[in-house]
């Protein structure tokens, strides 16, 4: 355990029983990481095959009227349409974004 509340740089130990830096003076060990600790993190392999099929199949009805909306303007009910599909506002805002994009791109 690092001591301190100030959140900051890691503390050192002071060698003293009382305080920020109370504990026992020692030196930090190197811990190897551990496949946990990539969990979540996007694999090439998995963004190309992703890409790929997106480019194959193509847009799923749902993201074809958040285009839709988007191309009339209605960026605001683009949004409340993606969250109500997606389950989450975070979500619907990165949908609407990445859908966006793709509507940009087809423009050029």
């Amino acid at each position: 355990k690092e001591g301190g509340s100030s959140g900051g740089a890691p503390a050192t130990m002071a060698g003293i029983a009382v305080g920020l830096d109370k504990g026992h003076q020692l030196t930090k060990k190197e811990l190897k990481k551990r496949p946990a600790q990539r969990k979540g993190r996007l694999a090439e392999r998995v963004r190309v095959v992703r890409e790929v099929v997106k480019e194959v199949a193509g847009l799923a009805p749902y993201e074809k009227r958040i285009a839709e909306l988007l191309r009339i303007g209605k960026d605001k009910r683009a949004l409340k349409y993606a969250k109500k599909k997606l389950g989450t506002h975070v979500r619907g805002k990165r949908k609407r974004d990445e859908i966006a994009d793709i509507l940009r791109k087809q423009r050029k």
